[in-house]
């Protein structure tokens, strides 16, 4: 499977001011197959250390931060003799070891030959309940599940997803039909690794359908162990009303929806913690679409986001035949499907941070904002190729942007005040 981060990682080595990467991401999202195949593909030695259910490697870095010795025992503890520039240390689940994480530090101002990542699936977590952050010592790396183009390469269309990068629509839209198709199909199988990899085995939905079912189980699992009991049940109604949330016109996050009389204060624990655990994204709204966008968003009013499309058809139990033909069930849901997506190649395949416009007033809202250079670009997201809408023209006519881009799936097409842009080819942005 090509996982595009590899060619950051590739920097990342040869960089002279490599630091100690720490790789970000939610469980499941291929976090530890990506550092071994990288290890495996460009090192000559790997040297592997999980701190799951693993005390003995934790307390490796109970009693100092001295190098020599610390790299000593992480040679018994891997199996693998550790020499510089030629190793690839990788240290796995360093949330359950915080004085690893802290030893981070060290390693980069102490001992820079030695090329050193870690991971952990809660590391967000971790580190917002007192495990020490070392702030400026460390490179970051965010995976998130594979974005559309790396499902194009998993299926065996590698030219597909090539040419979408060279922005040439006449060559994009001539293969329109199979852009769609595999569209539909990412809709349903999503960029979850284990799930794209037992869907590329004969067209398999049901198992992909099964490995989704699995992960979220996982996902409630860790709830169940990482929290206390008060918050539990706030994080599984949050987590639990996103599909809703999300079908709603409306799409900013009502608590009320959750439960009657429900308040943000009560449930702010609850968001930040899956926040932290990389499962959910904040969209935050901006009053004003002014640059900076961040200097005027409003800390009260988002959306939120889940970290996969396939998830959230898998929480939404939309079954494949509503996905791939159409029908009443997906055409309520289908604006839902293509935001999530167009979020989801916003965040892993753009270099933008995206927001929403509205306000408490505003008779219309722009499904998203993004900053480019000065300018405000105003971004509208059409599930079909039904195109009418009033939102994206009535921005345009109030507050007149040099960019206006609409997401559909009619072909690419560039108006006096708007560019559309195939659903498909988010990339371009």
């Amino acid at each position: 499977m090509d996982r595009f981060a590899l060619e950051n990682m590739k920097k990342w080595k040869n960089s002279p001011r490599r630091k100690p990467l720490v790789v970000m991401g939610a469980r499941q999202v291929g976090k530890t197959w990506l550092m071994k195949e990288f290890g495996r593909q460009f090192y000559s030695k790997v040297a592997y250390v999980s701190f799951y259910n693993n005390k003995a490697a934790a307390s490796i870095f109970e009693t100092d931060f001295e190098i020599k010795r610390i790299l000593s025992a992480l040679n018994v503890a891997s199996g693998v003799t550790i020499t510089p520039n030629d190793t690839l240390i990788i240290l796995d689940e360093i949330q359950n070891a915080p004085k690893a994480f802290e030893s981070l530090k060290y390693f980069c101002e102490d001992a820079p030959e030695y090329h050193i990542m870690v991971a952990g699936s809660l590391l967000g977590v971790a580190v917002h309940t007192g495990v020490s952050y070392p702030v400026g010592k460390v490179d970051i790396l965010q995976l998130y599940p594979l974005s559309f183009r790396e499902f194009l390469y998993a299926v065996g269309e590698k030219e597909l997803s090539d040419a979408l990068i060279t922005k040439d629509y006449a060559l994009i839209d001539t293969f329109c039909d199979k852009y769609i198709f595999h569209l539909k199909n990412y809709y349903y199988v999503g960029g979850m690794p284990e799930a794209v990899s037992v869907f590329l085995q004969n067209s398999d939905y049901q198992g992909a359908r099964s490995v989704q079912k699995t992960i979220l189980l996982q996902y409630k699992g860790d709830f169940g162990k990482h929290v206390s009991e008060k918050e539990l049940p706030r994080i599984n109604m949050v987590w639990d009303s996103i599909p809703i949330q999300l079908a709603k016109e409306n799409k900013k996050f009502f608590f009320g929806q959750m439960k009657r009389g429900a308040r943000s204060v009560d449930f702010e624990i609850a968001i930040q913690w899956l926040v932290d655990a990389g499962l959910v994204n904040k969209v935050y709204r901006v009053n004003e679409p002014r640059v900076p966008l961040s200097a005027y968003k409003d800390f009260s009013a988002y959306k939120l986001f889940v970290i996969d499309v396939g998830l959230l058809g898998a929480m939404s139990e939309l079954d494949v035949q509503s996905v791939l033909e159409g029908n009443r069930l997906f055409v309520e849901f289908k604006g839902a499907l293509a935001e999530q997506f167009v979020f989801q190649q916003i965040l892993c395949d753009t270099a933008y941070s995206p927001y929403y416009y509205g306000t408490e007033k505003s008779t219309f809202e722009q499904d998203f904002l993004v900053q480019k250079g000065v300018n405000v670009v105003p971004i509208e997201v059409k599930a079909e190729c039904n195109v009418r809408s009033q939102s994206l023209k009535a921005f345009y006519d109030k507050f007149k942007p040099e960019h206006s881009v609409r997401f559909s799936l009619l072909g690419h097409k560039d108006q006096e005040w708007m560019e559309n842009i195939p659903l498909y080819a988010v990339c371009n942005l």
